[in-house]
């Protein structure tokens, strides 16, 4: 996954606004990449959009 071009987005539910507990986010290719905003060259996360759709449908039903 080549990420040198992605636009990385970070949650709106980032604790305090100072850049702790922060996830971002990147629409790559064909595939969603998830992201450590403290520790951003630590590795990421990388889901297929069916997988994404049920991470993101799970939440809901919490």
């Amino acid at each position: 996954m080549d990420l040198t071009e992605a636009n990385w987005r970070k949650s709106s539910r980032s604790a305090g606004g100072n850049g702790a507990a922060c996830v971002e986010v990147a629409f790559v290719e064909e595939d969603i990449a998830v992201r450590d905003s403290k520790s951003p060259d630590a590795g990421i996360l990388a889901f297929s959009p069916k997988s994404w759709r049920r991470f993101l449908t799970s939440l809901d039903d919490r």
